[in-house]
This record gives structure tokens, C-alpha cells and sequence, in this order.
């Protein structure tokens, strides 16, 4: 196909061009300005605050992030019929105690989360 027979592709009309550039560099400028007038020397006095804001920031943005993640729960058929985590195994030799699997599997069947479950329950609850 010659070139001039070519459908030509959609452009922009040049003033609809023009504003998003001017409206991209104004976003740019305000971003710029307001980054320059918060950014002020520490001074050695306010380490300890900037230190002590740092960690607090973290420790509430790691909060919303594992909080979710601890709550989960983990066994998506728990509570119903087709959960083959709900089998359970037991056996008892003589006179001792009776063992069987429903120790371990008993959260999770339940609709447990990570912080229900008996040995990782409690290192969750160190977590924020």
C-alpha cells in the first residue's frame, strides 16, 4: 500500500495537547515547591524526634500490613463437608493417654488464623 493511501492515526487537536502539558507542568511545579518548603535542615537536637517519628511510621505501616495476614483465615473449606483436613487419626496403647491428629489439624478445621494455631500463635502476637 503507498504511504499516501495509509489511514492516517487520531491525533490530539494541538490545544488539547497544549493543556495537558501546561496542566502536567503545574502538577510538576506544585510537587517541586511543596517538597522544597517541608525540606528544612535537621538540627542535631531533633534526631531524636525524627528517630522516634521514623519508627512509629514504620511500626504502623508494618501493623497494616501484617494485621490482614494474622487474621487470614487459612483453610478456605473449614466448617464444611468436603474439609479433608476435618479426618482425623487416633490411636491409644494400653492405659496411656489416647493421640491422634485432631490436636493439630482442630484451628484450622475451626476456621483458624496464623494467630490461632498453637506453636506459631503466640511469635504472631510479637509482630505489630
Amino acid at each position: 500500500m503507498a504511504s499516501h493511501a495509509r489511514p492516517k492515526p487520531a491525533r490530539l487537536p494541538r490545544t488539547l495537547l497544549r493543556a495537558s502539558l501546561a496542566v502536567s507542568a503545574a502538577g510538576a511545579a506544585l510537587v517541586a515547591g511543596d517538597g522544597a518548603a517541608h525540606a528544612a535542615p535537621v538540627k542535631s537536637t531533633d534526631t531524636g524526634a525524627t528517630a522516634s517519628a521514623l519508627t512509629g511510621a514504620l511500626t504502623h505501616s508494618l501493623a497494616g500490613v501484617t494485621a490482614p495476614v494474622k487474621s487470614l483465615q487459612l483453610d478456605p473449606l473449614a466448617n464444611t463437608s468436603a474439609d479433608p483436613l476435618a479426618n482425623t487419626v487416633g490411636t491409644q496403647i494400653a492405659d496411656f493417654k489416647p493421640v491422634g491428629t485432631q490436636l493439630a489439624t482442630d484451628p484450622l478445621t475451626k476456621g483458624g488464623a496464623l494467630q490461632d494455631l498453637p506453636l506459631i500463635g503466640p511469635v504472631t502476637r510479637l509482630l505489630p
